[in-house]
This record gives C-alpha cells, sequence and structure tokens, in this order.
C-alpha cells in the first residue's frame, strides 16, 4: 500500500481496521509493516511522493462490527446508502469498503476488489496465475476463491468503462518460482532486480501492478 504522508497514520489505522500489529521499521527510513501471525498476513507500506489523485482500481474490502467504529479510527464515510456495504475513506483518502457484521472476525481483511474493462478477461488470467477457482455473482462478474496461500477470502472484479491511468496505490505480492513463465502467460515485466530490490516489478494484461518474490 503507497502512503504519501507521515507512514505511522496510515500504519496505525490499518492496524486497527484489519486487526494485525503495526511493526515499525528497524531503520530511520523504514516505514514498517502490518504483519501478521499467518505468512503473508498483513499489508507492506510504501512510501511515495505522490498524493492520491483518482480513485482506488485496487481497493480492500474489511469485516467490520459497525461504522462508528472506523469513523473513530479516522476514515470517512463516502456511500453509506448505495449498496449492501459502506464505502470509506482511509486518512489518505483511499476507498474501501465496510461490510458490518453481528460477529466480525479477529482478522478483518476480507476480499481485495479490483476494477477491470474486462472483468472476465482479467479474472480468468489471475485464476490461471493464482490457481484460484472462479465463482461468478448474479450478474456474470467473477471472483476468485479457493486461492492458494492469500490472507483474504477472495479477489473480486468488478466492470468500470474507464483503463487504468496511473499507478495503484494498493499492489499484490505473489510468490513463484517461473517469473517468464508469468511474462509467457500476458504479464508485462516493468522492472527486474536490482541493486535495490530483490523482486521483480510486474504489470497484469490490464496494466495492474503486482511484485513478484522468487526463492
Amino acid at each position: 500500500m503507497d502512503v504519501h504522508g507521515d507512514p505511522a497514520v496510515m500504519g496505525e489505522f490499518w492496524s486497527a481496521a484489519i486487526g494485525v500489529p503495526y511493526v515499525l521499521g528497524s531503520a530511520p527510513d523504514d516505514p514498517g509493516d502490518l504483519v501478521g501471525k499467518v505468512e503473508g498476513q498483513g499489508i507492506a507500506l510504501c512510501p511515495v511522493p505522490e498524493a492520491k489523485t483518482v480513485k482506488h482500481r485496487v481497493h480492500l474490502d474489511v469485516h467490520a462490527a459497525s461504522v462508528d467504529e472506523h469513523v473513530a479510527l479516522g476514515a470517512t464515510v463516502l456511500d453509506a446508502g448505495s449498496f449492501r456495504w459502506t464505502v470509506m475513506a482511509d486518512p489518505e483518502g483511499g476507498e474501501y469498503c465496510l461490510f458490518v457484521r453481528d460477529d466480525p472476525p479477529a482478522y478483518r481483511l476480507y476480499e481485495l476488489a479490483v476494477d477491470a474493462v474486462d472483468a472476465p478477461a482479467i479474472g480468468g488470467w489471475w485464476a490461471g496465475v493464482l490457481g484460484a477457482r472462479i465463482e461468478h455473482d448474479d450478474e456474470g462478474f467473477p471472483g476468485l476463491v479457493e486461492i492458494p496461500g492469500a490472507p483474504f477470502e477472495a479477489i473480486v472484479f468488478a466492470p468500470v468503462p474507464e483503463p487504468k491511468a496511473v499507478k495503484n496505490r494498493i499492489h499484490v505480492d505473489v510468490t513463484t518460482e517461473d517469473v517468464d513463465g508469468l511474462v509467457a502467460a500476458g504479464a508485462r515485466l516493468l522492472r527486474a532486480p536490482d541493486a535495490d530490490i530483490s523482486w521483480t516489478v510486474m504489470a497484469d494484461p490490464e496494466g495492474n501492478e503486482f511484485c513478484a518474490f522468487t526463492g
């Protein structure tokens, strides 16, 4: 997750929002991360110089006991009446969707939601890459479930008319033994490992960035 201001503000907010400890970094320039008890659980914070300018194309869906709970943490209600969930904004204005539950789980990250120009195509692509099963909703739009190793229940794809315009502020990290295989499947290489990073930065067929870790 990209953060523009004080990383501690976003770290503490999202720690409380999803129920994962915020672990401070060991170096002055390390913003810290949200680190859960299970491998892959949590959120890595990535400081960036640019503030949010457009609606998140990738956002989080979160379980909660109430909307007021999140408002008290520093969130803002954006839309409380159009859907069966509530659209919220985090302290930096990043949209997320809140699903109120009678008994929310301790770990409250529910789903990852992705805007897509061609939801069936990109959903099928990610299903193949992740080895996930596709389920379609009542309107025929795809969601991925049974994702091996995922720290959330599903990835859902929502059709939108506009193509991706700027770098996503939320992206997934995946593990793989075959970066070349991802490229052969249709991913694009954005940045290879170098002196500063040990992972590969890639983009899916609709341009959504993700990081691939090997070994």
